[in-house]
């Protein structure tokens, strides 16, 4: 059994690159796979591996300048969830795009899980789920607005225009984990909304806390790792996901004419060359004969 830690801190890091190779070192020789993000703004990220070794990279974090005090969450998988470690340098932990949003500075409003249902049940309350499309396409709370974008970057300028369709309402908003809800919600202040609240600890607290009888989750949450998705109680769902376009699908949607390993899905089909599809198809090719070696082929599920 692995146990995966997803993480999010925002602070000030002077010199990121400095940080990145004493990290990468430490999660290798602890046996620590995923992913880590370091920007001027922070760190983000997801890593898995044995116990003893989360234990250490966690404790390497907290005695990074301003992550004394961080959180995280934890699950576990079956099977390990990430093929290998990288830590990356980025200019933001996650993308919006907009240089004046500040999480630091002020964010809205946080709402426990346990209070999250009587929050978007009001009838002043517009709950909004900030995700991309093929996140929400999984799983959602009940009558939540999609804005359909398919980047986080794609935020702002849909909240431009639809804006006023939300005209005196308090607006509840939520993310997998959290962290896209400390600027987006950031993002709403600076542009005058009150009234901004968000989901503490994201889907993955709410499912992790809130008992299955009592939720208003309908459906299951993507996360970026091999598990693809989780649900009630954080156990991993039916998803599998496919490798050209690495949205999730059901294990049914294999039997599908576009299904293709490696290479197409029903929803991808349409949307590469032929060319594009030969690559595919070669890649493929080389990590079925790495399987048959005993080897493992990296093709980044991360």
């Amino acid at each position: 059994m692995f146990t995966v830690c997803a993480l999010y801190h925002f602070t000030q890091f002077d010199n990121p690159p400095a940080l990145r190779g004493p990290l990468l070192e430490l999660c290798q020789a602890e046996n620590i796979t995923g992913t880590l993000l370091l920007a001027h703004e922070g760190i983000n990220g997801t890593i898995a591996g044995p116990r003893k070794g989360i234990d250490a990279v966690i404790a390497h974090i907290q005695s990074l300048p301003g992550c004394a005090d961080f959180e995280w969450k934890e699950s576990t998988a079956s099977a390990k969830p990430f093929p290998r470690m990288k830590v990356k340098l980025k200019k933001e932990i996650v993308t919006l795009g907009q240089p004046n949003v500040d999480p630091t500075a002020h964010v809205g409003h946080y709402i426990d899980p346990k209070d999250w249902n009587d929050l978007i049940q009001s009838p002043d309350v517009v709950t909004i789920d900030t995700r991309n499309d093929y996140e929400v396409a999984i799983g959602t709370f009940k009558g939540a607005v999609d804005p359909e974008t398919e980047t986080f970057r794609d935020f702002p300028a849909w909240w431009e225009e639809n804006k006023e369709r939300f005209h005196n309402k308090r607006v509840a908003m939520f993310c997998t984990g959290g962290i896209r809800c400390e600027k987006s919600t950031n993002y709403l202040l600076g542009q005058g909304v009150e009234d901004v609240y968000h989901l503490k600890g994201g889907i993955l607290k709410y499912l992790e806390e809130v008992p299955q009888d009592e939720s208003t989750w309908e459906g299951e949450c993507f996360v970026f790792d091999g598990r693809v998705s989780v649900g009630h109680g954080l156990k991993e769902g039916p998803h599998l996901l496919c490798h050209a376009c690495r949205r999730p699908i059901m294990p049914d949607d294999q039997n599908r004419p576009e299904f293709e390993s490696g290479v197409s899905c029903h929803q991808c089909i349409n949307e590469t060359s032929e060319r594009d599809k030969t690559r595919f198809r070669e890649r493929q090719k080389q990590m079925e004969l790495a399987r048959a070696r005993g080897e493992q082929h990296i093709i980044g599920l991360d």
